[in-house]
């Protein structure tokens, strides 16, 4: 069965990178595993409010530039819906890594960030499907960081950065 992204999904894309955009569009085609996407761009005081609570370590996130999204593993017959067993997000960047190749961009995953053969960030278009020791046995990295895929060089985005100027305008 193949997968398509819902309304909020495709609400929550609006302002991202259209090179991120594009692989996540074709990663849920393609994944094994249901997602949403639950983050794309944010203003800096969204970003402040989440580094003010703990939810995020850093006001260069790049969710400021449309350069990030947040994914959750999604499972319709579960209550809740929205799923976080971590291995469920090995089928998410598995399918990301698979667009992202297709795409020709370099990804990054938050739960495989570096290895020894390739230190941060890592490029996920180039990832075995494994994450790295530091991160499989570290419980802080399975709770905040395995939801976020990032584009790994800047480019600059006109678009992006009205839509980012007009969320600050209203909000």
């Amino acid at each position: 069965m193949a997968f398509k992204l819902g309304k909020r999904s495709l609400e929550k894309l609006e302002g991202v990178d259209e090179r991120m955009v594009a692989v996540v569009k074709s990663a849920i085609g393609r994944s094994s595993q249901d997602f949403s996407v639950i983050c794309g761009l944010r203003t800096r005081a969204e970003q402040e409010k989440l580094v003010k609570s703990g939810a995020s370590k850093t006001m260069k996130s790049k969710h400021l530039d449309g350069l990030a999204v947040d994914l959750m593993a999604w499972d319709s017959n579960a209550t809740p819906n929205g799923r976080w067993e971590l291995n469920l997000y090995d089928e998410i960047a598995d399918a990301m890594a698979s667009a992202a190749r297709d795409v020709g961009v370099d990804i990054c995953w938050g739960a495989s960030w570096a290895t020894e053969a390739m230190p941060y960030p890592m490029n996920i278009r180039h990832w075995n499907g494994t994450r790295s020791e530091e991160h499989t046995s570290n419980s802080s990295h399975t709770v905040i960081s395995y939801a976020v895929f990032c584009l790994k060089k800047k480019k600059k985005n006109n678009n992006t950065q009205k839509k980012k100027k007009n969320r600050e305008t209203h909000n």
